[in-house]
């Protein structure tokens, strides 16, 4: 009996998935292109800050107060000098005082994932593998710490660190303390993902055979089952660095991150504000919407990067 020309035959879960916009116009799709190549620049940019920026903004002797509150683009009524992103009520560039705060900013956000990777692979590592009463403590822990919001814990740690630091040294400290404040309230999301792997790694034959010949538990996680958790905690750190530009930028909006003399992109924000509703929204907009576009841009890679590493979607199937 001939087919039925007109009858249509149900997709079935074998066929391929249909390519996305993100996918046209090669493997990475241009959405991700676009964003990897923003993120890298906007590193670069803050990399290179000395090197770029017209002035350092945060040295008096390259500020001139009559350039103050210059808008962009527009010569000053003073000095005639053109400003690209305009400047503060100070005199400084904005566009030099983006640079350099996205320096401080990438700075903290870099250190505080890369301490929030150590202590929650570690965590979650010792957890997967040991089980038991091991796995039950360290879990409950996290589990409380997650109970309570990230910036909530950023600020505790930070006040407790503060308290501890003599007063004299607060400010050249703030910035390790912030670090500090950040990483460790962002290790349990690290735990999670990799204790999830580890209870899924322990249970395959390579580990058995290297329990068989002897290996410690030790050596048996850092050389046989990290290596192979390497896909996952790429992407959490991915999304956990995007996390921390947020946090860093929420918690010197809030005046308890860096000190004045090293302002960051939420410092930044904080002195624009003042300016937004009297016309100078420059101030403000610029740093706001470079810290938009870092975060955002760093968060595409990391969805990226898991659909990347995600067996299913890089088979193209459902």
């Amino acid at each position: 009996m001939a087919a039925d020309p007109d009858m249509t035959v149900p997709p079935s879960s074998s066929q391929p998935i249909p390519r996305t916009p993100d996918r046209i116009g090669g493997r990475l799709g241009v959405v991700t292109w676009l964003a990897l190549v923003l993120a890298v620049g906007l590193m670069l940019a803050a990399l290179f800050a000395p090197l770029i920026a017209p002035h350092d903004p945060f040295d008096p002797a390259t500020l001139d107060l009559l350039d103050g509150m210059t808008p962009p683009m527009q010569p000053s009524a003073f000095t005639e000098k053109t400003f690209l992103f305009g400047t503060d009520n100070q005199g400084r560039d904005v566009f030099s005082s983006i640079l350099y705060g996205s320096r401080v900013s990438l700075t903290v956000a870099f250190a505080a994932t890369f301490l929030s990777l150590a202590i929650g692979v570690t965590a979650g590592l010792v957890s997967g593998y040991a089980g038991g009463v091991t796995d039950a403590i360290i879990m409950r822990v996290a589990d409380a710490q997650l109970t309570f919001p990230t910036i909530l814990i950023a600020l505790l740690v930070f006040g407790i660190a503060q308290g501890v630091v003599p007063a004299a040294q607060q400010e050249n400290a703030a910035v390790w303390i912030l670090i500090f404040a950040i990483g460790f309230s962002n290790w349990p999301q690290f735990a999670r993902t990799v204790r999830g792997a580890t209870l899924v790694e322990k249970r395959k034959d390579y580990v058995a055979a290297a329990k068989l010949i002897g290996v410690s538990p030790a050596r048996i996680l850092v050389t046989h089952v990290l290596p192979n958790l390497a896909g996952p905690v790429l992407v959490i750190a991915t999304i956990g660095l995007a996390l921390a530009v947020i946090e860093e930028a929420t918690l010197s909006y809030l005046g308890v991150g860096v000190p004045p003399t090293r302002p960051s992109l939420g410092t930044l924000i904080r002195i624009g504000q003042q300016f937004l509703f009297s016309g100078e929204w420059w101030i403000l907009g610029f740093p706001a919407a470079t810290l938009v576009l870092l975060a955002l841009s760093v968060n595409l890679i990391g969805d990226r990067l898991r659909d990347a590493l995600n067996p299913r979607l890089r088979d193209g199937r459902r």
